[in-house]
């Protein structure tokens, strides 16, 4: 794994070596002006110095090979002419300095390398002072070296400092990781709240909001398996018994009738699992489906007609109102969930209204032109207002609720509504229930 530490510290080095460099350039090529300047104004000076009269030359050129001179390329050579371009004086016969002298300063370059030079008229004399620029370079970088050097010494100092500084930024950062790794799958209370640099605080806030949201799921599934363990024990049981009568029936009647009550504990059953199915597919945090447009309309025509014979057995009156030349109602969200709580809505209607009432499906745009209402209307009983809340609740049947229900049907709704940021709402028909649900249009 990288190291944010090592990372830090290899771009921090990096860095400050890359300044000094640059620090180094800047230095050198400032102390080399500095030292142009002055070493031209040496040569001015040591030009004027000089005696403006030669009657004869004061020392002959000197003649000698190059082997007789130490370090001649740090000298300074001095060339003085006569008008008549009589050589009157020569401290060094190397470099080989051009015949003509060009007043003021030029720059030369012979074989032992670049040359500055600087000629004057002295009286009847011309004055030729000639300096390597080697001597300049190398005062140039004696220079930028002492400006630099203690940098450099400076350098384990403030690589010990980065190292400190960075390690003690990063310690809340692992005192995180050391108490998440120091957790079992049973601890999921919230991390110690301290006072944390603001680059870590986002992060323990996130760890802390997902410890919030896993512990919020398992409690969930604990209570789903509770809740489905408490609804299954029961129907299980009764099947156990109906199936013990059906071995104990001694004639055919008596065991044709406990196989018709055994077929129907299967099939209230089989209606349990589902529908506890159902549930756990709509729980949330539940993997959820991928959302598409659906016409809420042509989605309830298609659930009224696959319940219409459920109906006609009941004497029971379904049908959809609505404009077939209305504005298409198109809510964004998952076709299969929708069809299962328009479903159960018909279910509940059709298990509590008694024979000869209606029920009536009705889809529309809302009033603001933002939303999508699916309303389910019966001339039934109703439920009370005291029993509203609880009707959403897991299990829960009223009273007076015929046999052969789960309990799960409105919870599922509310689910199933609450995933699509829809809200349910129970209302008086007067007589009978209308259940509103109001969807955010696509």
């Amino acid at each position: 794994m990288r190291s944010i530490q090592r990372t830090l510290l290899w771009w921090l080095a990096a860095g400050l070596l890359a300044g000094i460099a640059i620090a180094t350039v800047l230095i050198y090529g400032q102390a080399r002006q500095e030292a142009n300047a002055l070493f031209d104004y040496q040569m001015k000076q040591m030009a004027a110095a000089l005696p403006s009269r030669f009657a004869d030359p004061v020392a002959p050129p000197f003649i000698g090979s190059p082997g007789d001179l130490t370090h001649a390329d740090e000298d300074v050579v001095i060339h003085i002419w006569d008008g008549s371009g009589r050589s009157l004086y020569l401290s060094h016969s190397h470099p080989a300095l051009p015949a003509r002298a060009e007043l003021g300063f030029s720059n030369v370059t012979t074989q032992q390398g670049e040359w500055r030079l600087y000629s004057m008229q002295l009286g009847p004399t011309v004055v030729q002072i000639a300096q390597p620029m080697s001597a300049r370079r190398t005062l140039a970088a004696r220079m930028a070296l002492r400006t630099v050097a203690p940098l450099l010494l400076l350098l384990p100092l403030l690589g010990w400092l980065v190292w400190m500084a960075v390690g003690r930024g990063l310690r809340p950062l692992r005192e995180i990781a050391a108490e998440v790794r120091a957790r079992d799958a049973t601890t999921l209370e919230p991390l110690a709240v301290r006072q944390m640099p603001d680059e870590i605080a986002p992060l323990s806030v996130a760890l802390n909001q997902l410890l919030a949201r896993l512990s919020h799921a398992i409690d969930t599934q604990r209570a789903f398996v509770a809740d489905a363990a408490h609804a299954l024990r029961t129907p299980l049981a009764a099947l156990q018994l109906q199936a013990q009568l059906v071995e104990r029936a001694d004639n055919g009647a008596a065991r044709d009738e406990a196989v018709a009550k055994l077929r129907q504990g299967l099939e209230r059953l089989t209606h349990l699992v589902t529908q506890l199915l159902t549930l756990a597919r709509q729980e949330p945090g539940a993997a959820t489906p991928p959302r598409e447009p659906v016409e809420l309309r042509a989605l309830a025509a298609g659930v009224v007609a696959e319940l219409a014979q459920a109906a006609l057995d009941r004497d029971i009156d379904l049908g959809v109102d609505g404009d077939a030349n209305a504005a298409p109602a198109i809510v964004c969200g998952d076709a299969d969930a929708l069809r299962i709580l328009l479903t159960n809505l018909l279910d509940n209607a059709l298990a509590y209204i008694p024979a000869g009432s209606r029920i009536d499906v009705h889809v529309a745009r809302g009033a603001d032109g933002r939303s999508v209402e699916l309303v389910v209307s019966d001339n039934g009983p109703g439920i009370a207002v005291g029993e509203r809340e609880r009707v959403f609740d897991r299990f829960y049947r009223l009273p007076e609720a015929p046999t052969g229900g789960s309990g799960l049907g409105l919870a599922i709704v509310a689910e199933i509504a609450q995933s699509h940021g829809a809200r349910v709402a129970l209302e008086d028909a007067r007589p009978g229930l209308r259940v509103r649900v109001t969807f955010p249009a696509a």
